[in-house]
């Protein structure tokens, strides 16, 4: 069914955006899977190509898009080649600018987001905790404030599962700065590589998702200046409820496009591998399962495409950003599943990009709010 949400100059930026996967991603797929990482001359290839600026305005060497829509192409090209590369990429360019954008001083956007678009600095965000999962407003990271004059803060606790964690120069981190207020003492602070006292463990060993550096966090007596505050003391946790829905929604977009490009490459798998004398594809179980694959992945994309076109518009809901979420990761699972199915042994092979990305997507289910948590948004929406 033909998609009407994009314009001649997304198709153009779609363009350059796959040039710089083939150029760039494709030729060193092996390599970042082999050391569990994307290099930082990749990171500044794609600064160059533009990736990481759409949300920045180009006074701070963005690009100053004002269009959701091209970050939507991006993460449906990026995502179609490895839902790592666009796993990272997305939390550096996606999710983390808006909190700077939006919240932060002149001071700060003039020191953070130039580096961020050109790819210098790779940004993090670190929410979860140990034992906490999606529970947010229960965090345990504290920050009191320094007894030494400086009117800065002394953050401890510890984050887990942080994409970029590794790497990351900057991270933007949630952290209770008044216990007595629950949800309404939590602030965001932004600490930078170097911070006496901030340490890094070692890469986490995942299931899939290998090329991407996740990480847990420490944080021991961390000296973070009164100036890395990001918005207002007290009002973290609101700040992220009102990005989570594009956290959400690009995690929509990547879900549906990862699923997509497997399931066509399945499609051709399967009209020619022959199997007692034929292609697989023609027998009727296989063409009718075939059928029911297209016809959920583009139902899904409908769907997620007017939640683009709705948060390009500024009108995206929470819940319906949850919808997106949790169903096109549902479905995601779904066709992948199947589509290991209909390569029959070989789909179980690491060599094959069906078993990596089949492994790649079930985590898909669990970020970004868990699916049950989206269920449980939109339950009491319904006012159950």
């Amino acid at each position: 069914m033909p998609r009407n949400i994009y314009d001649e100059d997304h198709e153009a930026f779609r363009a350059s955006v796959q040039e710089f996967v083939d150029r760039t991603l494709k030729p060193r797929a092996d390599q970042m899977l082999e050391a569990k990482t994307i290099d930082r001359d990749i990171w500044l290839e794609a600064g160059k190509q533009g990736l990481f600026g759409l949300d920045i305005p180009e006074e701070f060497g963005g690009a100053g898009a004002g269009d959701y829509r091209f970050n939507a192409v991006s993460a449906e090209v990026i995502s179609g080649f490895n839902a790592a590369a666009s796993s990272c990429f997305g939390i550096h360019s996606d999710v983390c600018p808006p909190y700077i954008v939006d919240l932060g001083t002149e001071e700060q956007k003039q020191r953070w987001l130039p580096p961020m678009a050109a790819g210098e600095k790779i940004c993090a965000i670190a929410m979860t905790e140990p034992g906490g999962g999606s529970d947010l407003a229960a965090l345990r990271t504290t920050a009191v404030r320094a007894n030494d004059g400086s009117d800065g803060w002394v953050l401890n606790g510890s984050k887990t599962f942080i994409t970029n964690g590794y790497q990351a120069d900057l991270v933007i981190v949630a952290a209770r700065t008044d216990p007595s207020r629950g949800a309404k003492g939590i602030s965001l602070l932004m600490v930078e590589t170097g911070m006496e006292g901030f340490t890094r463990g070692r890469k986490l060993d995942k299931v899939g998702q290998e090329e991407s550096d996740t990480a847990e966090l420490f944080f021991e007596d961390v000296r973070v200046p009164a100036e890395n505050l990001i918005g207002e003391e007290g009002m973290g946790f609101i700040s992220m409820m009102q990005r989570l829905p594009q956290e959400r929604v690009g995690a929509a977009v990547s879900n549906v496009a990862h699923a997509k490009a497997i399931l066509f490459e399945t499609i051709e798998y399967a009209k020619e591998r022959k199997a007692f004398g034929q292609p697989i594809g023609s027998f009727q179980h296989n063409k009718f399962k075939i059928a029911e694959l297209v016809t959920a992945i583009e139902v899904a994309e409908a769907y997620v495409d007017d939640c683009v076109i709705a948060h390009a518009q500024g009108n995206l809901t929470a819940v319906d950003a949850a919808k997106a979420k949790w169903w096109s990761a549902q479905v995601q699972n779904d066709v992948l599943d199947e589509c290991v199915q209909l390569h029959g042994g070989y789909g179980f092979m690491n060599e094959y990009r069906v078993a990596r990305a089949w492994r790649d997507a079930r985590v898909t289910k669990i970020w970004a709010g868990s699916n049950e948590i989206m269920k449980e948004l939109i339950g009491r929406d319904l006012g159950l």
